[in-house]
C-alpha cells in the first residue's frame, strides 16, 4: 500500500480564489464542494464557501483547501529579517522542488504576482536556485532546485 501526503490549506473565505489561482499556475483539475452541497441551507451565511477543494495536476502537483467556517479576516504575515536571516511566524510553508532552475522559474514568476518576496529566486549555498515568497493568499512558499 502506498501513502501520499497533500498540503491542506485553510483560508478565511478565499479558498475558491486560491484554488483558481493555483490551478492557473500549475494546471490541472480544480474540484470544489461548498457547504451548501453537503447539507447547509443554501441561504445560510457561508453556504457558498468551500468545505472541500483541491487542485490535481498531471505533473504531480496537488493541494487541498477549505474556508474556515465563520472566518473572514485575512491572515497576516509577520516576516522579518534579523541578523541576515529570514524569520516568519508561519506554522507551515509549502515547498516546491524541481529538477532545474528553468522548470521552477515559471512557477516562481506566477506565484510572485502580488506576492511578498522574502528571498529572491537565486543560487544558494545548497541549491542552484532557492527562493521564498508569501503569495497573495498569505501562503508562504519555498521554491528550490534539487541538488
Amino acid at each position: 500500500m502506498a501513502l501520499t501526503t497533500t498540503a491542506h490549506l485553510n483560508f478565511p473565505g478565499t479558498a475558491r480564489a486560491a484554488l483558481d489561482f493555483y490551478g492557473g499556475v500549475f494546471g490541472g483539475r480544480i474540484q470544489i464542494t461548498t457547504y451548501a452541497e453537503v447539507g447547509m441551507p443554501p441561504e445560510a451565511p457561508g453556504a457558498d464557501k468551500v468545505v472541500f477543494g483541491q487542485v490535481l495536476a498531471d505533473n504531480g502537483f496537488r493541494v487541498m483547501a477549505y474556508d474556515i467556517p465563520g472566518r473572514t479576516e485575512p491572515f497576516t504575515d509577520t516576516t522579518t529579517r534579523e541578523q541576515g536571516a529570514t524569520i516568519t511566524d508561519r506554522p507551515f510553508f509549502l515547498s516546491l522542488r524541481g529538477e532545474t532552475l528553468d522548470e521552477v522559474t515559471g512557477y516562481w514568476t506566477a506565484l510572485a504576482e502580488d506576492a511578498t518576496i522574502i528571498e529572491p529566486l537565486a543560487a544558494s549555498a545548497w541549491s542552484p536556485g532557492f527562493g521564498m515568497l508569501t503569495d497573495r493568499f498569505a501562503v508562504t512558499w519555498t521554491i528550490d532546485v534539487a541538488e
